[in-house]
């Protein structure tokens, strides 16, 4: 035999209600749970980004600042050698030995008793 189909009616218990009331409560809950997770980790991305990007321009300061100071050092070292070369070029014009040998080569002074020959390559001086 088969049974006729009737509606099924709700009842309406102050359980029932307190249940739906729980469940709507959770459901909140959980609606608002996944919006301060997606705002959380917004914000995160937000923060790694900015840290990524600062990152990034730290290290192109940095590089530009290490190729600066490599030029400068290299700067520095001929203006060293420069130095030394000009020291020791005073040292040696303040020697009167070396005046005199440049006087002979430049100006064809001689000795007493030297006779100077003039030869065509005048490139090769050394003083």
């Amino acid at each position: 035999m088969a049974r006729p189909e009737r509606p099924v009616t709700n009842i309406r218990s102050s359980y029932r209600q307190q249940q739906e009331i729980q469940h709507q409560r959770a459901l909140r809950r959980k609606r608002h749970l996944m919006q301060r997770l997606i705002i959380v980790g917004t914000a995160f991305m937000v923060l790694f980004g900015v840290m990524i990007t600062f990152h990034l321009k730290q290290r192109s300061v940095e590089a530009e600042l290490q190729s600066n100071y490599e030029e400068l050092n290299e700067e520095w070292t001929s203006v060293n050698q420069q130095q030394d070369n000009l020291q020791e070029e005073i040292d040696l014009l303040n020697d009167e030995e070396y005046i005199l040998d440049i006087a002979r080569t430049n100006y064809f002074l001689s000795k007493d008793g030297e006779l100077i020959f003039q030869m065509d390559d005048q490139d090769e001086r050394t003083y």
